[in-house]
């Protein structure tokens, strides 16, 4: 048996469904949800951004970004993060954490390979920077010889925003606000 009770100035009903129109309304909408998870699954793969470093306005650099998962920030942080074992507690327990090394690994992992091998892992480069006195002997090394402090602040910005992480906090409770008025 079927109900519907229209809200006075609104476009919302308010539906009774029989439990077999219920699970004929999840079975339809079913292929739409697996189809938009497997979207936001692929999603990484597809987005980059370009990235140019421009200083006394000339490029000097230019390279793609694409978004990190959460193990990749996670894997970075560890490596960047010493530990030392507690006695008391039998466990091991972050220290310190090197920030600058960290932010460095984070933009060399998300550098799409093509431009990390032409930029960060390019022997020539390395070669070349270490004659000029600034010994590079990994990726994050070149990354930390050619950028800038505030270079890097910008392009793990723009990692952090196609990652999903929004810096913008207005815009993140306005999101929220849209999501909860239903």
């Amino acid at each position: 048996m079927r109900s519907v009770v229209e809200n006075a100035g609104t476009d919302v009903r308010n539906e009774e469904f029989s439990s077999e129109e219920t699970k004929n309304q999840m079975l339809a909408s079913e292929d739409d949800i697996i189809a938009g998870l497997l979207e936001a699954a692929g999603f990484g793969e597809e987005e980059t951004k370009e990235i140019e470093i421009a200083r006394g306005g000339k490029v000097v650099v230019r390279f793609r970004v694409r978004p990190l998962e959460d193990y990749e920030y996670d894997k970075c942080r560890e490596k960047c993060t010493k530990y030392v074992r507690n006695k008391q507690l039998g466990m091991k327990m972050p220290e310190s954490t090197n920030n600058v090394r960290y932010r460095s690994m984070l933009i060399y992992a998300a550098t799409v390979d093509e431009d990390r091998e032409k930029l960060w892992d390019n022997r020539k480069v390395w070669n070349a920077l270490s004659a000029a006195g600034k010994p590079v002997v990994t990726g994050t090394d070149v990354i930390d010889a050619v950028l800038f402090a505030g270079e890097k602040g910008r392009v793990i910005d723009v990692i952090d925003q196609i990652s999903g992480y929004d810096s913008n906090l207005e815009e993140v409770v306005k999101n929220c606000k849209n999501v909860f008025d239903v």
